[in-house]
């Protein structure tokens, strides 16, 4: 080019946060203003700010709509302000930031584009990703016209003589400026196009290509292509090898453009002589936009990392030619100076008239504190005191002294410090009776109420335990804890678990667990096999594994683990029992489940074949073949050693094995330094170290001597296992002085096994053995970290998890992800905020690394493997009363396209806990606890549809309080496996059943099974849930209809007279589904849904006899499916056939909540 363009980097700022936001939001749209020195920037959340100057200082900011819908589109510079476009509304404003006018519209769904139309500026036309164009009189800000259109369009221009409009499949449609008809179609680009300009005669775009058909990958093409609009013929492309991602058309220079890549590389090219480059590059990660300015003397350019580039002529930049003056805001005057001494009358200062005593001016002598309220016990601790004639005593557990006094002031000050969310009916109410405006401010008080700290400070370096650390408390309401807002703790996608169990202090040892891939796939393995072992820990970690994958966010509870774990006798001998510790530490006792564990593991591992060892094989090269269970049991979890023992006084030799499931660390002694001195630096590989060889020295039997001596003991290491579980082991103010040191973890290390010696790396050492690759080196990423949390009083000790998924996810990030699992409370946290702590209150009791190359690994071979056995094994000793006929395996298969009704029974563990407030209200403290008694399934279609073919009774280990014989039907006698005339089965025989029929993909249909699904404690997808109290169920009438009052209406039958019968109540809930796709296909639902709440407030929604007196009949247990719950998501719809994995196609209504 005979005159290059100067460009430089003038200004590079990062867009500003605004007030309501913790930190900066990606640009999503930028404009250079034509008549002010003013450059308009839009971001993610719908927030328009104006920056002023090559300086760009900040000028005006105001929200365009919610940040819900979405991102700000683009901006139209106006004489009388500026034009913005949002997802679902076009708006425009003043420079200086009120509004002129504001339209929405019902069919305004996905707005993308906007342009000037052959009016000039008193019009625009509007499109996007929708089926309707709109044609806005900007002078009146009013909807003139509507067009219908087939097209999608992304991006709108308009030129000398055509508007141009790029479409979402990378054609360019050439439209005619007044008719908005089709002049010509120009495919420019074969998959979509990324950026487009327009000027005079010439369009000119960027756009990408598909890469694999496979993985549906696209690539950016390396050349920039042009049409001429004056010939309607497309030119020879710009070549743009760094793969053309944005481009513009300079408006000064007739055939000249400015093209950039995603990476920072620009060339000014001019159209007729692309061989003649001038070439610059922007210093940035990733370019997401560029924009040049009118005057053609200032570039725009954001990144993904929310900068802002200004480029021009160092010595002038300027945004227009002609700009006008920007008009700013007026300084208040400010206030007379006042001569302010000790002397100076407070009367001076002056205050408003009035005539009574301010309510404020309280007399001293009726200021006092009133009396304190007694501390409130845990229910837990006073059920394990025994009663007297004087009153209850048992062991203190509770860390005070006898007759301490207590601050219940302040532990009512620090209970309350964690405002807990409003219940999800009162939310629901609310959202009913309020405005937008109002569901405007509970957005704003939720982001309020956020607790993710960004401000620079770690909160692990704070004096005290943050809230995001601390205990938290489910609620209670009427509707129990289904009503409780979990989302409110958690906006991940990470599952937490409930904290009102027993023995839950488990809950941060399983989160660590499950987001170990190799322990996840050997739960899961196991689970899928044909085992039936009641107390069998490693199924019941893979079902609880699986429960919370399928979960996707959603707070689960491990209560069948739980109670597994409490039922056997070892677990109290080792005093992992909650209730039965007396003093000990939760350190102590989550080390101590952790060696447990891993050794029960190990044990029932070994006790079945797993179905497939892919995973495994392809991690280790040396095992043998057939695979040996044992052999690989000890690779995935064992330290393989063998225990040297020296006496000191003979120097007799003996050996045993020393292979351990958890390596307990060690510390160097604390030596004594020369005045001055320094004392040798403790890193953490070197701790590791000593922990695994175990060197020490103790007094034992030496069998040459007959006699105690000094023993002196060393490990000798054959092979460090694929997952190594560490505890900590502090026991002294110095060790956890070494863990308070920032950095002292390290996230990967590196193990060598050589000569039976344990050698460990970590940092640059490690990243000098890799470099020189000398040694078989063993790199183990760091998956998590047992957390004790140590608050001052009243907040009790509890455990968390930090936890990085990103070994977990099927796709590795590429950076770590570390989250803070404290019970039910998810959320995302820095690398450093994880790895550092606190010797104050925050201390590490259990680490997990796991093999670097296992990371990612997830496999679902365990699915496809799945033992189907125990849906087709008959228990029932005989005939004589048989409810139920076993699947046949000849013809009877379940799949995803079976559907199976369900219902169960539950009888009372524990009455609710119920207290009366300082309100005078009675508060829940704990809900009832139930346990399933009875499980029903029945075949949804087929021959024999409406058979049962399960039919369990359970046998319940724990005291049962109230046997709900009115609601449940289930009596004393049929769980006592003396008198009952049923086959009783344990929890995990009926739970596997039903684990196994979910994981076969088959739907679960039934009446309000929400509540079956918690006291069974399984995770069902919404997809593969259809219940009719749902189906038949209008928002707006806020009542749920009961099974018995449906089925009266519908079906002309009646149920429930004398007692619950879930074989009944599963055949109803079939009937009554089978009703809703009769009334579906006929196109009448949602008028029959209306006429039954008609019916139902005649009859009070009770079922009438044919003398319209009510039917007497047993009530439904007052479970909390009247609360309201999470809406559920759209339910596919399943093919039509023959044979049992079949079932009728339907379609949600519009009255549905599946619509």
């Amino acid at each position: 080019m005979s005159n290059p363009i100067v460009y430089e980097q003038v200004t590079r700022l990062a867009f500003p946060a605004s007030a309501n936001d913790n930190y900066s939001r990606p640009v999503s749209a930028l404009a250079f203003d034509n008549t002010q020195e003013l450059l308009w920037v839009g971001n993610e959340r719908g927030r328009v700010a104006s920056l002023y100057g090559r300086d760009l200082q900040r000028y005006t900011s105001f929200r365009l709509h919610p940040p819900a819908e979405g991102p700000v589109r683009q901006f139209l510079v106006h004489d009388k302000g500026v034009i913005c476009l949002g997802t679902r509304s076009v708006h425009m404003a003043m420079r200086r930031g009120p509004a002129l006018w504001n339209i929405r519209h019902d069919d305004m769904k996905d707005l993308h584009c906007m342009s000037f139309t052959s009016k000039g500026a008193t019009e625009i036309l509007v499109a996007g990703w929708q089926e309707i164009m709109f044609v806005i009189d900007v002078n009146k800000g009013e909807i003139v016209k509507q067009i219908s259109t087939e097209h999608h369009y992304t991006i709108l221009k308009r030129s000398a003589r055509l508007l141009c409009a790029a479409t979402r499949f990378g054609c360019v449609n050439l439209l005619d400026p007044i008719t908005f008809k089709l002049v010509k179609a120009w495919q420019a680009h074969s998959s979509y196009i990324n950026d487009m300009d327009a000027q005079n005669d010439y369009i000119v775009t960027c756009g990408a290509s598909l890469k694999q058909q496979a993985t549906q990958t696209y690539m950016l093409d390396p050349y920039v292509n042009v049409f001429d609009l004056k010939n309607m013929t497309s030119m020879k492309p710009m070549p743009f090898p760094p793969l053309a991602a944005y481009v513009r058309m300079h408006p000064r220079m007739l055939t000249t453009s400015i093209v950039a890549s995603q990476h920072g590389q620009m060339h000014v090219v001019d159209l007729l002589n692309p061989n003649t480059t001038n070439v610059r590059y922007a210093h940035t990660n990733f370019l997401k936009m560029l924009e040049i300015a009118p005057s053609g003397g200032a570039l725009a350019m954001a990144d993904s990392e929310c900068n802002i580039h200004l480029w021009g002529s160092p010595s002038k930049v300027h945004f227009t030619d002609l700009a006008l003056p920007v008009e700013l805001p007026e300084g208040e005057e400010p206030p007379a100076p006042l001569d302010w001494s000790p002397e100076t009358p407070l009367s001076s200062v002056g205050m408003p008239y009035y005539r009574e005593t301010l309510f404020s001016a309280w007399p001293a002598d009726i200021v006092s504190d009133v009396g304190a309220p007694p501390m409130q016990l845990d229910p837990a601790f006073l059920a394990t005191l025994k009663p007297t004639n004087w009153g209850l005593y048992g062991h203190n557990t509770r860390g005070v002294r006898r007759n301490q006094l207590e601050d219940t002031r302040a532990a009512g000050k620090a209970s309350s410090s964690m405002r807990p969310p409003k219940f999800l009916s009162e939310k629901a109410r609310e959202s009913a009776m309020s405005s937008g405006l109002s569901a405007a401010a509970e957005i704003r008080a939720d982001q309020a109420a956020d607790l993710v700290q960004s401000n620079s400070e770690l909160e692990s370096l704070k004096p005290e335990a943050p809230a995001m650390y601390r205990n938290l408390e489910i609620k209670y309401s009427k509707f129990g804890v289904d009503d409780f807002d979990f989302g409110y703790f958690n906006k991940t996608n990470f599952s937490g678990l409930e904290n009102h169990i027993t023995n839950s202090y488990a809950n941060s040892l399983l989160q660590l667990m499950h987001y170990t891939p190799l322990l996840r796939n050997l739960a899961l393995q196991h689970a899928a096999s044909a085992c039936v072992v009641d107390a069998c820990l490693l199924c019941e970690l893979g079902f609880v594994f699986d429960m919370l994958q399928k979960a996707d966010g959603t707070t689960c509870h491990a209560t069948n683990l739980l109670k597994a774990l409490s039922s056997i006798p070892q677990v109290g001998l080792l005093g992992l029992i909650e209730q039965e510790v007396h003093g000990q530490s939760l350190t102590n006792m989550i080390q101590h489940l952790s060696r447990f564990l891993l050794d029960r593991i190990n044990q029932e591992y070994r006790s079945i074949a797993p179905a497939s060892t892919a995973l495994e094989e392809g991690l280790f090269s040396d095992l043998s073949q057939p695979t040996d269970t044992d052999e690989l049991a000890s690779k995935l979890l064992s330290t393989s050693a063998i225990m040297l023992i020296k006496c000191t006084s003979c120097k007799n030799e003996d050996t045993r094995p020393g292979t351990t499931m958890v390596t307990d660390l060690m510390y160097p002694a604390q030596k004594a330094t020369a005045r001055g001195g320094r004392a040798p630096k403790t890193i953490f590989s070197q701790v590791l170290k000593m922990g695994v060889e175990r060197e020490t020295t103790s007094k034992g039997w030496c069998n040459r001597c007959q006699r105690y001596q000094n023993l002196q003991m060393r490990k000798t290491i054959k092979s460090v296992p694929a997952v190594l579980t560490i505890n900590t082991a502090i026991s002294t103010p110095e060790h956890k002085r070494l863990w308070g040191t920032p950095g002292w973890l390290p996230e990967e290390i590196g193990v060598i096994v050589d000569n039976g010696q344990f050698f460990c790396f970590e940092g640059q050492d490690l990243k000098l053995h890799l470099q020189r690759g000398y040694y078989d080196i063993s790199v183990y990423s760091l998956v998590g970290v047992v957390v004790n949390i140590e608050s001052s009083t009243p907040q009790k000790p509890h455990l968390v998890a930090m936890v990085n998924v990103a070994h977990s996810l099927p796709t590795p990030p590429g950076e770590s992800r570390w989250h803070l699992f404290n019970d039910f409370s998810v959320r995302p946290a820095s690398t450093a905020e994880a790895l550092t702590f606190n010797a104050a209150w925050k201390m590490p009791a259990v680490l997990l690394y796991e093999l670097k190359t296992a990371s990612n690994k997830t496999t679902m071979d365990w699915k496809t493997n799945l033992d189907t056995s125990i849906l087709y094994r008959d228990l029932t000793s005989s005939t004589d009363g048989r409810t139920c006929n076993v699947l046949r395996p000849e013809t009877e298969r379940p799949g995803p396209n079976t559907i199976v009704a369900l219902d169960t029974e539950f009888v009372s563990l524990k009455q609710p806990e119920i207290q009366m407030n300082s309100d005078g209200e009675r508060e829940t403290i704990r809900p009832m606890s139930h346990a399933l008694a009875r499980v029903s399934v029945v075949r949804g279609h087929g021959e024999e549809e409406g058979e049962a073919f399960i039919d369990d009774y359970i046998f319940i280990k724990e005291p049962i309080v109230d046997y709900l014989t009115m609601y449940s039907g289930i009596t004393a006698d049929d769980l006592n496996p003396q008198l009952t005339r049923h086959n009783l089965v344990s929890l995990k025989m009926a739970y596997k059943k039903l684990w196994v029929l979910l994981n076969l993909d088959c739907k679960f249909l039934g009446h309000g099974l929400k509540q079956d699904f918690r006291v069974i404690n399984i995770q069902v997808p919404r997809q593969q849930v259809v219940d009719t109290i749902e189906l038949f169920y209008l928002p707006s009438r806020l009542r749920k209809l009961s099974l018995a009052f449906l089925a009266w209406y519908l079906l002309k039958e009646d149920i429930q007279l004398e007692t619950h019968d879930s074989i009944e109540d599963a055949r109803t809930a079939l009937k009554l589904y089978r009703k809703y796709l009769e009334y579906e296909d006929a196109g009448i639902f949602v008028q029959m849904l209306e006429d039954i709440y008609k019916t139902g407030r005649v009859t009070n929604f009770k079922p009438q006899r044919k003398d319209d007196q009510a039917v007497q009949r047993t009530d439904t247990p007052p479970i909390p499916l009247e609360g309201p719950s999470t809406p559920a998501k759209q339910v596919g719809g399943v093919g039509m056939g023959s044979g049992f994995g079949t079932l009728l196609a339907f379609t949600p209504g519009k009255g549905s909540p599946l619509k």
